[in-house]
């Protein structure tokens, strides 16, 4: 059987649009990335964005804000990208709702792309509702609204005026393969 030790919670940004909350495998998690340090302590406020800026870009935490390609989160944090793709691997995640809430179910990530988790567990089983990512592109946080923050537990990710918006699931990984 698999063995797994515990880990410092690592966060996987996964389900791009978040339309696949009743599967338990499937495709595209190519298209997942993971943050493997807490990024919410690591953010900056959106107010503090000037700062950031001036900064050129470099979080008081030392990661690069990219213009391009950015993150915010419920409560209006400026988040550092998480690394894409997640790498093939298992993944002991927490169950965070149904049935089975407090309990651990694996992820399985194959190279191509497919995942699977086991336990018949579905994607919203480990979801974490009241966190929510947004990655956005085509604009900057300057045209944020602060006021749209914090966003309501199961509500979308603000929009953001001159930008595309991809809204994730973030999940926990609460252990790792042991090798």
């Amino acid at each position: 059987s698999m063995q797994f030790e515990k880990i410092r919670t690592q966060f996987l940004a996964a389900d791009p649009d978040m339309k696949n909350g009743a599967a338990s495998s499937g495709n595209g998690a190519q298209n997942w990335g993971i943050w493997t340090k807490d990024p919410g302590p690591r953010g900056v406020r959106l107010e503090r964005f000037g700062a950031l800026e001036a900064a050129g870009g470099v979080a008081p935490a030392g990661w690069a804000f990219d213009s391009g390609d950015w993150w915010l989160e419920e409560h209006g944090l400026i988040m550092e990208k998480p690394e894409f793709p997640v790498p093939a691997a298992r993944y002991l995640l927490a169950v965070l709702n149904g049935p089975r809430e407090g309990s651990t179910c694996v992820l399985t990530v194959g190279a191509d792309g497919g995942w699977a988790l086991d336990s018949d567990a579905t994607l919203y089983d480990v979801t974490h509702l009241p966190c929510r990512s947004g990655r956005y592109s085509g604009g900057l946080p300057s045209s944020a609204n602060p006021r749209d923050f914090p966003v309501a537990h199961g509500a979308e990710m603000p929009e953001v005026p001159g930008c595309s918006k991809v809204d994730y699931a973030v999940l926990f990984v609460v252990g790792q393969e042991k090798k």
